[in-house]
């Protein structure tokens, strides 16, 4: 199954910088090669590594990875419910309060690793089995509507952004 990228009328602006960034092409084909790279480019850090943090009251790389499995799981829990037709509105979420209260620093990398694959394949597979015509279906999400179609385009771009800053903020402040 190939899924064909949101059209500007199926989401709200507020959502446009993530869809934005998730690049062109099937995004289910994204999502899996991006679900390698991240486990990589984290199950290469050590321990010390995942506790860099490049600047003062910014996050470690744990919480940065554990951010990046937490919204997914808020991601596949907002496509399943608008994709089987429930047009409750979902609120947003606090990713400031959510890195707070996970405590990934106690964690080790390999665990986050680990969940972080765990999750993004659960997210795959709800994504390869959703039917085809649930695609459409439109929901709201932190007083924003969308079809469900955005979402793996929202988690594929929201994950490269926060990859991106990895790439130019945090590695090279390892080196």
């Amino acid at each position: 199954m190939s899924l064909s990228r949101p059209l500007p009328g199926e989401y709200a602006e507020g959502y446009a910088p993530y869809i934005a960034e998730a690049g062109e092409g099937d995004a289910l084909v994204q999502l899996q090669g991006q679900l390698e790279e991240a486990a990589a480019l984290f199950g290469a850090l050590s321990e010390s590594q995942g506790a860099f943090r490049y600047a003062p009251g910014k996050w470690s790389l744990k919480d940065l990875l554990l951010h990046l499995s937490d919204a997914e799981r808020i991601f596949a829990y907002r496509c399943l419910r608008i994709g089987r037709g429930d047009t409750t509105p979902m609120p947003g979420f606090d990713e400031d309060a959510y890195v707070a209260a996970a405590r990934a620093d106690s964690r080790s990398m390999a665990s986050l690793v680990a969940d972080w694959r765990a999750v993004r394949t659960a997210s795959l597979t709800l994504f390869q089995d959703l039917p085809d015509g649930a695609w459409g279906n439109q929901g709201t999400t932190n007083n924003r509507t969308l079809t469900a179609r955005c979402i793996p385009y929202i988690a594929l771009g929201h994950a490269a952004h926060h990859l991106r800053v990895v790439r130019e903020r945090y590695l090279p402040a390892l080196k």
